[in-house]
């Protein structure tokens, strides 16, 4: 299985949206809180061009937030980046 990394902040509606598809898949995830935490924050907009949340990593690749992970997984991608047959979604 892939390796997934997710960074978020509290109270964020699309982290929520994000960690759920992934629960509802059955994928383990690592969560980084990047809330006050402006170093983490710097790399991650340098890392990704974006300075939103969530930010999605699956093996080091970002795949970008919410809104991403969802469309990767309504067209058959999500599953083939975690190393996955769609049958065991």
């Amino acid at each position: 299985m892939a390796e997934v990394q997710m960074y978020v902040t509290p109270y964020c509606p699309y982290c929520v949206r994000a960690k759920a598809l992934l629960q509802r898949k059955g994928v383990p995830f690592q969560e980084f809180n990047v809330e006050g935490d402006p170093e983490k924050r710097a790399w991650l907009a340098k890392a990704t061009g974006m300075r939103t949340v969530p930010q999605i990593f699956i093996d080091g690749r970002s795949v970008g937030g919410c809104d991403d992970l969802h469309a990767l997984d309504r067209a058959g991608e999500l599953d083939r980046l975690l190393g996955r047959s769609p049958s065991s979604s």
